[in-house]
Order: C-alpha cells, then sequence, then structure tokens
C-alpha cells in the first residue's frame, strides 16, 4: 500500500520516520506514523529485563542491546535475545495489502548453566505517536486515553479524524489504568539532518504474556480489527509470496533474487493501479523515477500485469503532453515539473512492447496518449 515498518537493528528508532505502522491511508500516500515501538520487558520468576533500546537526552535508557545475539533476515527480521541462557526471538512482518504489522516473540532456547526460572513472562508497552509521519509529536491534552478491550483485542482511537489503532493479541492480562507519556525521545538522524529531533510517545495500556516453549506471545498491530490466531495463516502466505517473488528473477542466482524480493517493497498501490514508491522512508511515487525503474521491476521479471498497470496509472494523469514528476502526499493536484518524465514514459513503453509485443494494450489504452504527447512536444 505504501505503507512500511522501519527501525535499526538494536531497535533504537533513529529518525522520525521509524515506526512498527506507518501506515498508508490513501494508498500510497496519507502516511501516518501509527505504533512508533513497543516497550519490552522479559520477566524471570519477577526478575525483569529490558530488550528495549531508546535515545533520550544524554542516556541511552533502557540498553536492551546487550541481550540481542543475532539479527538475521529469514526471511523476514528476526531479532534473537539471550538472558541467562534463554533465547527469545522476535519476528517483524507486514501483511501484503494492508496497514497491518504482526510482531511475534516465541522462546527459541531455554539451556546454560543456571537453574532454570519457574515462570517466564513477557510485558509489552505499545508508544502510539499518531502523527503525520513527516512530523513528530508532543504530549497534549488533546488526546483520547481510552482503550476499547475486548476479549484478544484491544483498540484505540487518540484523535478524531485519523483511524483506529487496533491490537490484536494473545496477552493473559492487558492493563490500560496507567496510562502515560513517555517524554524526550531524540532521534540523532533528525538531529543531524537540522530538523525537529525530540518526540513525546503516549503509552495507553500494558500486554502481559506468559511464555512457555510452543506458546509465544502475538501483536497484530492493524487498521483493521483482526484475530490473533490467523498469525500462522498471516507468516506462511507472506513466506509463500516472497517464494513466489524469488520465482520472477531473471536468472537463478543468489544476489539476483535477493534484488528482485526487495525490489518487490517498491511496487505499491494507487487505487485500483499499481505505481511504483520512488524511495523509502518518505517518498512517493515519482514519474521520472517510476520510468527509469519499470523495464527492472516489472519487465525482466515477467509481472507484465504489473508493467501495464503501472503504465495505466500514469497515462491516465498525462496533462498537455506531460507526465506528472510527483503526486503530493494529500491530494493536491499531482506536479508536472520535470521534461524527461515524459520521455522516459515513452522509452518504458517501448521496452514493454519489446517484452511483450502487446499490440492490444498500445492501440487500446496507450496510442492515444502518445500521439497527444507528440502533439504537444511538437506545438
Amino acid at each position: 500500500l505504501g505503507g512500511f515498518a522501519s527501525s535499526t537493528i538494536i531497535g533504537l528508532n533513529t529518525r522520525r520516520y521509524h515506526g512498527l505502522l506507518v501506515a498508508a491511508t490513501k494508498p500510497p500516500a496519507g502516511r501516518y506514523l501509527l505504533l512508533s515501538k513497543l516497550e519490552e520487558t522479559l520477566l524471570l520468576d519477577g526478575r525483569a529485563f529490558d530488550l528495549s533500546t531508546n535515545r533520550y537526552p544524554s542516556v541511552v535508557h533502557p540498553q536492551g542491546f546487550r541481550y540481542l545475539k543475532q539479527f538475521r533476515l529469514d526471511p523476514f527480521p528476526v531479532f534473537t535475545y539471550e538472558i541467562e541462557g534463554i533465547e527469545i526471538e522476535k519476528a517483524v512482518f507486514m501483511v501484503q495489502g494492508e496497514n497491518s504489522t504482526i510482531i511475534q516473540y516465541q522462546l527459541a532456547k531455554m539451556g546454560g548453566s543456571k537453574s532454570l526460572p519457574e515462570k517466564i513472562a513477557l510485558e509489552l508497552r505499545p508508544l502510539i505517536a499518531f502523527r503525520d509521519y513527516h512530523s513528530t509529536t508532543r504530549e497534549n491534552t488533546a488526546l483520547n486515553a481510552g482503550v476499547a478491550s475486548l476479549p484478544g483485542l484491544a483498540s484505540i482511537t487518540p484523535y478524531t479524524g485519523l483511524p483506529s489503532l487496533h491490537l490484536a493479541h494473545n496477552a493473559g492480562q492487558l492493563e490500560s489504568g496507567h496510562a502515560s507519556w513517555y517524554r524526550n525521545f531524540e532521534y540523532e538522524a533528525e538531529r543531524e539532518r537540522g530538523l525537529d529531533f525530540t518526540e513525546d510517545l503516549f503509552n495507553p495500556c500494558l500486554l502481559r504474556f506468559n511464555l512457555r516453549p510452543g506458546a509465544g506471545a502475538v501483536i497484530i498491530a492493524s487498521t483493521q480489527p483482526r484475530d490473533a490466531a490467523s498469525v500462522d495463516e498471516y507468516r506462511q502466505a507472506e513466506i509463500s509470496r516472497r517464494v513466489s517473488i524469488v520465482r520472477h528473477a531473471p536468472i537463478k542466482d543468489a544476489f539476483v533474487e535477493s534484488l528482485t524480493t526487495a525490489a518487490d517493497q517498491f511496487i505499491a498501490a494507487r487505487g485500483e493501479q499499481k505505481t511504483v514508491i520512488a524511495g523509502y522512508h518518505w517518498f512517493g511515487d515519482w514519474g521520472r523515477d517510476t520510468m527509469i525503474a519499470l523495464p527492472g521491476l516489472a519487465l525482466t521479471t515477467g509481472r507484465y500485469d504489473v508493467a501495464r498497470s503501472i503504465l495505466r496509472t500514469f497515462a491516465r494523469h498525462v496533462d498537455r503532453g506531460m507526465l506528472p514528476n510527483r503526486f503530493p502526499d494529500a491530494d493536491e493536484t499531482p506536479e508536472y515539473n520535470t521534461v524527461d518524465a515524459t520521455l522516459w514514459f515513452i522509452d518504458a513503453v517501448r521496452s514493454y512492447l519489446a517484452y511483450t509485443d502487446d499490440l492490444d494494450f498500445m492501440d487500446n489504452e496507450l496510442y492515444g496518449v502518445l500521439t497527444e504527447i507528440v502533439s504537444w512536444h511538437v506545438g
């Protein structure tokens, strides 16, 4: 959809664009950072070990990165923490076609020289921002702190006019009586850019999970109510989808297959059609970038239906012989401020024909647009 989840390997958000759920409310634009992160505390017989990492003024606290043993892509991000011989794995992935992020925790290994704890629990405190992803938020009294709780689902609607955040979960206990603000997070990348780099985040509730082998913790953060019991289905669907993407790689080479999988992240929806995100974190779909990238993203990989959809999207927005260079984040008129995007469009059409020989699509949907472009340029 154009939304995303993003952070650093140690879980320290260094940009205002970092968050577990940046939702595209008007795909691929209208992005709002809803869920910034989860504060994570592992409890071993009541003894607390913080897995989170945050930067505040003059201090990094807590320092959960000290327990981080491994990071891998398998096929999505998996973080392994080790505390006193106990390993806990955290996996993060998004659901294709939804503003939904799934965070899973499970015990990976229980061993070591010390005796095992009788009770292992995990406490998660969601930290929400609910703001345009280009901005930051500060503590305010306009926020509605109420949490609507049903079995396995907690829903939050902090501000009128923004979507609700639904947290599907398998927690044994939910507490919302001690909601509070966490103040003065610092984002080092924004400091370096000379932009506002501090933010306050709100914690509406606490979720407590009892962990044991074979029974982990799950949160599905989404703009739609979801069921945590469906997490295995979501996981397998995403793994299968990524396997199918690899099949589109033009050659059987590990590096090319990796590039093919990575490139798929840039194909997004615009209405019922497809478009190309020019880059994460803050770019939308740009005409020049889209047309330059189209052959590599959709033609060498044999995804001709995607190529047709992208060409159709931009053909519908040609105005006086020019292709839009940028679709703004809001609903403003597209910006026609480049001279060569239109020429790249013609070259992308040429590439499409070279790969597909699809003259029907050319005759029915593109030929009239191309002749209009030529007429405006000749005139």
